[in-house]
């Protein structure tokens, strides 16, 4: 499967973005489907997941109430809705699909080229 997030850019402390990830392929429904961040000097980390479903989502302490992940199965694409932005989401997002649910990037075989989020304070 190929993925290909979008919707990235440049906003300011409190404001909101929406990313996306559009998956190639017929399968797209059978997958667990994960956002994950790095920022500038840091290791890359685990956002949210989604399972095949979407009946089961997780997110990550720093962003719970804040973020949301969610997919539509039928336009083959998973959603990160960013809310509460902080100068401290400045990082690239990645959208990825795996057959795991969990917050490892090692469950994840395949992966998009990222995306840039940058907050301005």
């Amino acid at each position: 499967v190929q993925l290909q997030a979008s919707g990235g850019g440049l906003v300011q402390a409190g404001g909101s973005l929406r990313l996306s990830c559009a998956a190639s392929g017929r399968t797209f429904s059978s997958y667990v489907m994960g956002w994950f961040r790095q920022a500038p000097g840091k290791e890359r980390e685990f956002v949210a997941s989604i399972s095949s479903s979407g009946g089961l989502k997780s997110h990550t302490d720093s962003v719970k109430g804040r973020f949301t992940i969610s997919r539509d199965n039928a336009k083959n694409t998973v959603y990160l809705q960013l809310n509460t932005l902080k100068p401290d989401d400045t990082a690239v997002y990645y959208c990825a699909a795996g057959h795991r649910f969990g917050t490892s990037e090692f469950g994840y075989d395949y992966w998009g080229q990222g995306t840039q989020v940058t907050v301005s304070s």
